[in-house]
Formats: C-alpha cells, structure tokens, sequence
C-alpha cells in the first residue's frame, strides 16, 4: 500500500467521516486540525487520492465533490501500522463487545473484478494440475499439507522447524527439545487436512457440525474441551470480548455458516470463514486453527488452490485478526489472504 502523508490520512478520515465532501470544507477542517492549508494544495492532495484510486470526484465545476472509492463496510482504508502501534488500552479504554450487526456487511468483500481475476488464476492452476502425473499431485498435497501444519502451528507459538515438521509427519519422528503437545498439535492438523481431502463434498456446503468436527480433530488430545464454549474468554493483546452466552455463540455460528454458505465464490467463502470463526471464538480453544483449516476446507470443495501460508509472517496475521476484532476492519487480512492465494498459485503444482 502507497505511503500516505498525514495530510492525506485527515482528508480520506474526513471524507470517510462525512461521505461526500467539497474542497472548501476541506480546507476548513485543515485549518481546524492542523494549519492553514490552500485550496490549490488541498486540491493537489485530492488528485493525488483520486489518481491512487482511493477517493472519486463527482459532478463539475463549483459543484465537485469527493467520496470514498467504492468503500465495502469491513474494508476501509487505514494506517495498519499507526494503530496497531499504540497500546491496547490506549486503542481503546474499554472493553470492545462482539458486534451483532457484522452479519448485515460480510456479502460483497470481493468485487467483481476481483472474482474475475482470481478465477483466472486458478483455472491456470486446474490447467497445470491436470497435465501433471498422480505420483507429483500426490507430493504436492503431502507439501501443502506439512507447510500448513507447520505454519498454522507456528501461528499458535509452536517451535517446531519446518524441516522437523517433515520428519514429523513423513517419519513419525517427534524433534528433541519439543514438549509432545507440539507434535500432538501438528499431527492434529495433518488429520483435519486429511480428513478434508478425504471428504470435500462435506464442505461444499458449510454446517456448523463439519466446523466442530474439524476442531474437535484439530484439539484431541491437548487438554481442551469440544463443544461450544460456555464461559467467557480474554484474548491476548487486545480489550476485544466475544460473546460469554453459550446460545448467543452458538447462534453468531449458525450465523456465520449462513453467510458462508450465502457467499457466491469460494474466495468470499474462504475469507468470511479466516475471519468469522476467529472473531465469534465459538470454542475455549483452537479458534483461529479452525478457521485457517475451514477456510482451506472451502477452497479443497470447490477445487481452489490450497493456501499453504508458508511465507505469511506471523505477526503481521496476528496485527491483521486484531484490527478485524477492534475495528471490524477486514481490509488488511484480505491482503495478506490474497497474497497467500497468489504465493500458493506460484508455488504448488508447477
């Protein structure tokens, strides 16, 4: 994302505050936040905004306006880095309560033009996979499968190597110095992505039983109870406090599912899922496991390339679910969530 100034940071705040504004009001707002600024330097500044295609003119002459490009409700245009800097407390003093009304914004998080090209991607990748030996499809999914489970784990604070992951789950071997909850938590993931593989046409359609089904494989054997959560749960890092109410989890879940399940394109699908089921916390533990799996389950369905997350860093996801929990901001997460598509695209079945 271009490096905005912070002259340009008040106006795109001003316009997003007020929806359509003129260059005169403008002008009077700078004076009131900042210094005195010229109609010709305020002008300057909305061309370079609307050259980024961030903001859009409308209408001529004296009547000119300005206004958000196309703005979806969960994709906003902010400062990632500027926010997530300040403390939690100082983000915010107060406890952030789950929000019921995000259901209403989740339809339309990829445009048009957007389906259109990811579509084109993968048919690139169909195209590749088709010509290619059952031998090498075969260690393309065994690949896919070790980077996703070593990654999602290392997401969770595992330490465990990739090339230990490897040894791990080609040989059975577990990696000296490792505790046997980090073994049990990568062999986890193998069988849910097995289990997936195995069973793809149970996730064409989403239900709440297959997303408890993948967690309960994700958490066997690691001391966490199955089932919807009956108690109230704090989430590291931030003031954000999900839903305490079993009924009202399990509702927000069912909700979820609908919207999924609502979603016309598997890339929609695949992200509502990455940040629904972190953001609803459904479970005492292995949320977001469950929703990186889920979201590949709805990619394995409808024939998607896989995500395996290798190059994702993982304080840049972690900054990303944060601001979606504080903000229900989801710009910065469809970021990284395409750019991981398009690594998976370049990386696997060549």
């Amino acid at each position: 994302m271009t490096q905005l100034t912070n002259r340009q940071k008040k106006i795109i705040d001003f316009i997003t505050a007020n929806e359509t504004v003129q260059n005169q009001e403008i002008v009077k707002f700078l004076e009131s936040e900042v210094d005195k600024t010229s109609r010709e330097t305020v002008a300057r500044e909305l061309s370079v905004l609307t050259d980024l295609r961030i903001i859009e003119k409308e209408g001529k002459g004296r009547s000119v306006s300005y206004r958000m490009r196309g703005v979806h409700p969960l994709l906003k245009v902010m400062d990632y880095e500027e926010y997530i800097s300040r403390e939690p407390d100082i983000r915010s003093k107060d406890a952030i309560l789950f929000k019921t009304e995000i259901f209403s914004k989740l339809d339309g998080i990829f445009k048009k033009d957007e389906i259109k090209e990811l579509t084109e991607k993968n048919n690139l990748y169909l195209e590749r996979k088709k010509d290619l030996p059952f031998a090498i499809i075969k260690k393309e999914l065994e690949r896919i499968t070790i980077e996703l489970s070593w990654k999602s784990s290392k997401i969770e604070g595992n330490t465990y190597s990739l090339i230990d992951t490897e040894v791990l789950i080609k040989e059975n071997k577990k990696a000296e110095g490792h505790g046997d909850g980090e073994a049990v938590m990568i062999l986890n993931h193998k069988k849910a992505i097995d289990y997936i593989f195995d069973n793809k046409d149970k996730f064409k359609v989403l239900s709440l039983r297959s997303i408890e089904d993948i967690h309960r494989i994700l958490i066997d054997g690691l001391g966490v109870n199955h089932g919807m959560r009956s108690r109230a749960v704090g989430i590291t890092g931030t003031q954000y406090r999900p839903l305490d109410n079993q009924h009202q989890v399990r509702e927000a879940l069912e909700n979820a599912v609908l919207e999924i399940n609502k979603a016309k394109d598997p890339w929609s699908k695949a992200l509502i899922a990455l940040i629904m089921i972190s953001y609803i916390q459904p479970f005492e533990d292995g949320n977001k496991r469950t929703s990186r799996i889920i979201a590949n389950a709805c990619f394995i369905a409808h024939d998607i390339c896989p995500l395996s997350l290798r190059n994702i860093n993982e304080t840049e996801y972690k900054k990303a679910i944060t601001i979606f929990y504080e903000l229900q901001n989801a710009t910065y997460m469809k970021k990284l969530f395409l750019e991981q598509f398009d690594f998976s695209i370049k990386n696997y079945f060549l």
